[in-house]
C-alpha cells in the first residue's frame, strides 16, 4: 500500500496562474482550514480569488479555475516563488483534493516543494521562458517524471529534480516508507550497536 497514487505521468490540461509569490494563505486562506485532515479542502483552495466574497461560493468571472476548460486541471503552471509563506500542508493537500498532481514554475518555496514531494505533487522547475510557452499551448501537456521532461505543443523540456524525490513520487512513497527500505540496514546497526554500547538501551525481559 503506496501513501498516495504515484505520478510516474500527469497529463491533461496546464491551469495558468501565472503569478509570483503566490503564497500558502492564497492557495488556501485559513478561515477555510476546518480541521486537520487532508480531506474537505478543495471547495477553499483559492477562495479569496476564485469566489467573490469570503464564505461565498460564487464564482470571480475571468479566475482560472473558473474557467470550466481548467476545471479540476491536472497540472499547474504558475509563477516564481509559488508556495512561500507559511508552512501550512493544508496547501499542497487541498491542491491534491482539487486534482493537482503536477505544478510548474521557475522556483518554489523550499518547505511547500518538499510537501508536494510527500504528498504526491510533482513540483517541475522550468524557467520563466519555458513556462510562458507551456502557457500557449493549447492542448494537453504532459508531465514525464521518469524521462524528466514536460511536452508540449510537440516541444520538450527537461527538468532537474533528485533521484530520492523522484522514487518517492514515482512509487508513491512518503517519508516513513522511504526510510523503512532501510529496515535491515537498521537493524543490523541497532545490533552492532546494542552489542557495544549495552548501557544506553533499556533492559529487554529475557
Amino acid at each position: 500500500m503506496t501513501a498516495f497514487p504515484p505520478v510516474p505521468r500527469v497529463e491533461g490540461v496546464a491551469a495558468p496562474l501565472l503569478r509570483a509569490n503566490v503564497d500558502t494563505d492564497a492557495i488556501i486562506p485559513s478561515r477555510e482550514i476546518k480541521g486537520v485532515g487532508k480531506s474537505g479542502l478543495a471547495d477553499g483552495l483559492f477562495a479569496g480569488w476564485r469566489y467573490t466574497a469570503p464564505g461565498t461560493r460564487d464564482p470571480v468571472a475571468g479566475f482560472v479555475l473558473n474557467d470550466p476548460h481548467y476545471t479540476h486541471a491536472p497540472i499547474m503552471l504558475a509563477g516564481e516563488n509559488f508556495g512561500c509563506g507559511s508552512s501550512r500542508e493544508h496547501a499542497v493537500w487541498a491542491l491534491h483534493e482539487y486534482g493537482v498532481r503536477a505544478v510548474i514554475a521557475p522556483s518554489f518555496a523550499p518547505i511547500f516543494r518538499g510537501n508536494c514531494i510527500r504528498n504526491g505533487i510533482v513540483p517541475v522547475v522550468l524557467n520563466e521562458a519555458a513556462v510562458q510557452r507551456v502557457a500557449q499551448v493549447d492542448g494537453p501537456v504532459v508531465v514525464d517524471l521518469l524521462a524528466q521532461q514536460v511536452e508540449a505543443g510537440g516541444s520538450r523540456f527537461a527538468f532537474d529534480i533528485d533521484a530520492e524525490a523522484k522514487a518517492m513520487l514515482a512509487e508513491g512513497l512518503d517519508g516513513i516508507d522511504l526510510t523503512k527500505r532501510y529496515g535491515t540496514a537498521i537493524d543490523t546497526f541497532h545490533a552492532a550497536d546494542r552489542a557495544a554500547r549495552p548501557w544506553i538501551y533499556l533492559r529487554q525481559d529475557p
